[in-house]
């Protein structure tokens, strides 16, 4: 699952099917990605991050990874 992306999305107020709508993919499709069922095209990931004003890996790496390449990187 994509917390982060439904951490995000329900604090800004938008729906699934919102999410789906902005991405031109049918509700159900945009469920299934947001549990994790389906992938995100790249072109949706840009798009979701430029929706939040994240970057990609805030959203869609997990903090587990990300704190263990800020280790790596500060070692």
């Amino acid at each position: 699952m994509h917390w982060e992306l439904i951490k995000l999305r329900k604090i800004h107020g938008i729906s699934q099917e919102k999410m789906a709508d902005i991405l031109g993919i049918s509700p159900t499709t945009y469920s299934h990605k947001e549990n994790g069922r389906y992938d995100f095209k790249l072109n949706e990931i840009f798009v979701i991050a430029n929706i939040f004003n994240k970057r990609i890996d805030e959203i869609f790496l997990s903090n587990n990874i990300r704190k263990t390449n800020i280790l790596k990187e500060g070692a």
